[in-house]
């Protein structure tokens, strides 16, 4: 018996032993295999597990959280929940930004109180067919626009005068620097009237311009400066950010999440922003970085508008020094879709309109006024870094300044639609030259 125990206890001793070098490798190939998925999710994920303490339990080990999936055209919402009041930014402190406290900064001349003069001497400033960069949505005239009277309109201030505009002296003004555009397809028309106004004064082989994207800049080589417009339509990052393909069933923001819009414009020297016409709408969906399964809030319009300007309002205030940087808003662009606004009574809009109103206590419905107290109590809390644009008052008097039918139009129009001009007229947007010169006007003033 002594003979034959000793080789059995060996036998059971070799197979201890291969099972358990065969089990410790099968662990570490499963390791092998799980640790590439992490490096493609996160470089800073990596973990060599032999590293680890021998009293950690590897499943308790915590991996740092991915960055939030950016939306685009494509992103849904899973499932849509009434908005909880969750705000995006704390409020801007007044004391610290130098807000007014709800008291209007005093000009010495309100430029913005006054009347149109018909002047066919100094205006347009520019010729529609002379501007390389003249957009088919507001080149009125080649699309069959047969009268040519909103061209010839210049604003009158009642107590004093414009600065007159003047191409190379504004050169100067931008010399070394970068203005940039912000905000939606009226900003850019802003930002096409300013081009139209500016290129004269420089030869053209001194000037390029980048292809029609996101960020569009113009350089002008003999000032080392550029003249870009940014597409953010609603400020914060949203699924409307393609340039070309935005027009979606579905408008879902990102309310804390600014950077992919600030991070192009925080290096420019003066900054135009606006934002109004895409919150005209009973909701829009709120999508939180902070959300993982893809569950949306729903809010309305102007409280969606808010919570976008008050994380815009945020960066401002711990980003802009006033001494370095010119930030600008241009209040809302009014709209002229009832003409039973000017003509009670009447059916219709803007189309077939040759004329301002003259009635300066005119209000339309085109304009919202909680929406403009819910912004004026946002830009008062930041105090001079702000320079308002209060762009809303004299449009609204010029019904007849937009395209109506006379622009290019991206959809073919159906029969029933030809038939009735007024049912496609675009109300919205502006003819160039036109109205949104005298806003770059006023621009030109304050700079």
């Amino acid at each position: 018996m002594k003979k034959t125990r000793l080789p059995l206890l060996a036998l059971i001793f070799f197979v201890f032993m291969v099972f358990s070098i065969l089990y410790n490798e099968c662990n570490i190939q499963q390791i092998n295999t799980e640790q590439p998925e992490n490096d493609d999710n996160n470089h800073q994920s990596t973990v060599k597990i032999e590293s680890l303490p021998k009293s950690t339990p590897v499943q308790n080990f915590t991996l740092p959280k991915k960055p939030p999936v950016g939306l685009d055209k494509f992103s849904k919402c899973s499932s849509t929940v009434p908005y909880s009041g969750r705000r995006a930014v704390w409020a801007v402190d007044t004391a610290e930004s130098g807000g007014r406290g709800g008291v209007p900064r005093r000009e010495e001349c309100d430029v913005y109180s006054g009347k149109w003069v018909f002047d066919n001497t100094s205006y347009p400033l520019y010729s529609e067919s002379s501007c390389p960069y003249m957009s088919d949505q507001l080149a009125c005239h080649k699309h069959g626009r047969p009268d040519l009277g909103y061209q010839f309109w210049r604003w009158q201030p009642h107590n004093c005068n414009l600065k007159r505009w003047n191409s190379t002296e504004m050169w100067e003004k931008l010399r070394g620097k970068r203005l940039m555009f912000v905000g939606d397809s009226l900003n850019r028309g802003q930002w096409i009237s300013m081009l139209c106004m500016l290129q004269s004064a420089i030869p053209a082989d001194k000037q390029s311009i980048t292809p029609n994207a996101e960020l569009t800049i113009l350089t002008a080589e003999n000032y080392n400066a550029t003249v870009e417009f940014l597409w953010a339509p609603l400020l914060v990052e949203s699924n409307s950010d393609d340039v070309v393909d935005h027009r979606l069933d579905e408008r879902i923001l990102r309310p804390d999440a600014i950077r992919r819009h600030s991070s192009q414009w925080e290096h420019a020297d003066i900054l135009v922003f606006n934002s109004y016409l895409w919150w005209r709408q009973d909701s829009v969906k709120l999508s939180w970085s902070t959300e993982e399964n893809g569950v949306c809030e729903e809010i309305d319009g102007m409280k969606g508008m808010e919570l976008a300007m008050e994380a815009w309002a945020d960066w401002v205030a711990t980003h802009v020094d006033s001494q370095k940087k010119r930030v600008f808003f241009v209040t809302m662009s009014p709209t002229h879709l009832a003409k039973e606004d000017w003509e009670p009574g009447s059916e219709g809009n803007c189309y077939n309109e040759k004329l301002p109103i003259k009635d300066e206590k005119y209000w339309g419905t085109g304009s919202d006024l909680p929406t403009m107290r819910m912004v004026d109590k946002v830009l008062n809390q930041l105090g001079s870094k702000v320079t308002v644009l209060n762009i809303t008052q004299l449009s609204e008097y010029r019904k007849d300044g937009h395209p109506t039918i006379y622009r290019k139009f991206w959809e073919p129009l159906s029969t029933e639609k030809m038939a009735d001009p007024a049912s496609y007229s675009d109300c919205l947007h502006w003819c160039l030259p036109g109205v949104p010169d005298v806003w770059n006007e006023l621009l030109f003033h304050f700079l």
